[in-house]
């Protein structure tokens, strides 16, 4: 196991950032912690490299309890959000800094920095200086420099904050393209479900400093545990339980919710066995596919998606009254709160 974390609790004042979190993490596996703000997930990503101190439980770092150790002894590489790059030194320099902290010899910081350069795709920079690079580049040496001294662990701390959009996009695929060729265990702390989707192995999505579920992309979208992860992973409209878009005989009771993404909204232009009356108040062109915001003959909203080519073929208009089923649905308890 590359990462154990065992009864993890952490507290700031009255604040409990982590309650008894308890949570494996695979040798090799590049894993994303996902969450709201204030969720905990990087008070979590803190105590495993020790820059914070759990108040109780036990943090096992490849097979050996690192909970008293120093950062230093943990041997992680870590990565912030803004750089943290050294302003007065080239990229080479940069890179080749914790190497020469711990006297390494200079044939092999040498060899090792141009190693570096050469896996980040930034061979022929390492003169420049960070104020001389993109963001995307910054980010890009910042992680040279923490894979410099061979980490057992990389940890990465909303790793693409500060990026826009377009770069963002271009480094989660370059990012899980390092991961497969350098293959060490890495956590990554992201709000952003879409990021955690396309890279990671494995998502933890985490809510009040506890974990809520943990499985792979396709389980947490699909499968989801709680209503609070499936309200978070993706678009889903939140319907009550007479609001009739129930599809097959499904048995809930008043207090239930029907949790229903759109894209499981089926619209049909005329009267079809267990559809409901709906009104078309808007309809959005999002490029690759169609939002319609609809309203029931209750008033609750609900949000379809269709393709392209399936809302050619309706031919809907804003105002056209249209009959909605649901392909599927996840049914909680209305007890069981969306926090």
């Amino acid at each position: 196991m590359g990462i154990a974390v065992e009864n993890i609790s952490k507290q700031f004042g009255s604040f409990r950032a982590i309650d008894q979190v308890n949570l494996e993490i695979k040798t090799g596996s590049l894993v994303a912690l996902l969450g709201p703000s204030g969720s905990g997930k990087s008070t979590l990503l803190r105590m495993i490299a020790g820059l914070e101190q759990p108040d109780s439980g036990q943090i096992w770092l490849i097979g050996e309890n690192a909970t008293k150790k120093s950062v230093q002894e943990r041997h992680i590489g870590f990565v912030f959000q803004h750089y943290a790059l050294f302003k007065h030194l080239t990229v080479r320099q940069n890179i080749a800094f914790a190497l020469e902290i711990r006297k390494a010899p200079k044939s092999q910081v040498s060899s090792r920095v141009e190693e570096l350069l050469e896996l980040v795709q930034l061979t022929g920079l390492g003169d420049r200086y960070p104020s001389q690079l993109s963001g995307g580049q910054r980010q890009r040496v910042a992680l040279a420099r923490a894979l410099a001294v061979q980490p057992r662990v990389l940890l990465l701390d909303e790793p693409f904050g500060a990026l826009d959009a377009k770069v963002r996009k271009e480094l989660r695929i370059w990012l899980r393209q390092l991961h497969h060729e350098v293959q060490v265990t890495t956590v990554f702390v992201t709000h952003d479900q879409e990021e955690a989707m396309e890279v990671s192995d494995e998502i933890v999505v985490m809510n009040q400093g506890r974990v809520e579920q943990v499985g792979t992309p396709a389980q947490i979208y699909d499968q989801p545990a709680t209503p609070f992860v499936m309200s978070f992973i993706g678009p889903v409209n939140v319907l009550p339980a007479n609001a009739g878009i129930l599809s097959g005989n499904r048995q809930v009771t008043k207090s239930d919710r029907i949790f229903l993404r759109p894209h499981d909204v089926v619209i049909q232009p005329n009267q079809v066995e267990g559809a409901t009356l709906a009104k078309i108040d808007r309809i959005i062109y999002l490029g690759w596919e169609i939002r319609v915001e609809l309203v029931l003959a209750s008033g609750q909203p609900v949000n379809a998606y269709l393709s392209r080519e399936m809302f050619h073929q309706l031919q809907l208009q804003p105002g056209q009254r249209v009959y909605v089923k649901s392909k599927q649905v996840k049914i909680f308890p209305a007890a069981y709160a969306v926090s």
